[in-house]
């Protein structure tokens, strides 16, 4: 890897105090558009389910007027209880084995050229819902033959063989978050590990998959030390995209925001990130995931 060329060091300027308001650049426009007007039309009149209209993504008008969206599966209940997570909590329902030819109609409908596919975790099934995934995947590919396609998946218990069916049906990337460093896993991912979770980049990688990506929120009390410790983490795990975004709290029953990061900082992250080689790196207060996830194919 190529190691970093200058260290950025915490200064009081970069961070803002938790009980101060938002900051003029967490202000988000309303999506506006012909493109993101047609598709929010689509949307309504069919019913379709997307991560980017249920989350209230900031990007979604510029993402839907590039033909990207999200849509997660395996329903709407998770298995964990992550600290960050707006997502429910609690025991699923039964498998909805119509969802692949749900999801794919529903892409086809809104003609989207590059599709992100994620799910809430499911392990209480016993193949941690990797069948359903790769049945997705299958489904898309045969109804949108054009469509390009990343797969932001759960860790699956680390389990290679659930993790192989995702690779068999080759998704331009695979995306796995690492969400926040390695001091502040188990407080922040109360049922991961972090090094499970690069253990799965890494086998992602090994096993042959072309492009694999992950992202880190900031604000929950990281020091850019341990921020760029998990980037040449990530480097080292032969991540080439990785995402940088503002974290900020679902309701007030989840973890506060410590922090609110300056800019400055963000493209700081940005350079770092690019001098240790990553192919892409997004980083500002309102990256998700799935920003300008169709230029991480090429």
């Amino acid at each position: 890897m190529h190691y970093l060329l200058t260290m950025i060091t915490k200064t009081s300027s970069n961070i803002l105090p938790e009980h101060k308001p938002k900051p003029k650049w967490l202000r988000v426009k309303l999506p506006t558009g012909k493109k993101y007007t047609e598709l929010r039309g689509l949307v309504d009149k069919y019913k379709l389910n997307t991560i980017c209209t249920s989350g209230s993504c900031p990007n979604m008008g510029e993402c839907w007027g590039e033909g990207t969206a999200t849509f997660m599966i395996l329903g709407n209940i998770c298995t964990r209880s992550c600290g960050f997570c707006g997502v429910k909590t609690g025991r699923p329902e039964a498998v909805d084995w119509d969802e692949p030819e749900k999801v794919a109609r529903s892409i086809k409908i809104m003609k989207i050229k590059h599709a992100v596919l994620t799910s809430v975790d499911r392990d209480d099934l016993k193949d941690m819902g990797s069948i359903m995934w790769a049945e997705t995947v299958k489904a898309v590919r045969r109804m949108n033959p054009e469509t390009t396609l990343e797969t932001l998946i759960p860790d699956f218990q680390g389990i290679e063989h659930h993790i192989d069916r995702i690779i068999e049906v080759k998704p331009e990337v695979v995306s796995h978050n690492i969400e926040t460093v390695r001091r502040l896993t188990r407080e922040v991912r109360i049922q991961a590990q972090y090094d499970r979770s690069m253990a799965v980049l890494k086998y992602l990688k090994q096993q042959g998959q072309r492009r694999t990506k992950s992202g880190i929120m900031l604000g929950l009390g990281e020091t850019e030390e341990e921020v760029i410790e998990t980037l040449h983490d990530l480097k080292n795990n032969e991540v080439d995209v990785v995402t940088i975004g503002q974290y900020l709290q679902p309701s007030k029953k989840h973890l506060p925001v410590k922090q609110f990061i300056n800019p400055d900082v963000f493209e700081k992250y940005k350079k770092i990130g690019l001098e240790l080689g990553f192919r892409h790196v997004e980083s500002s207060a309102l990256v998700r995931s799935s920003y300008h996830a169709q230029k991480h194919i090429n």
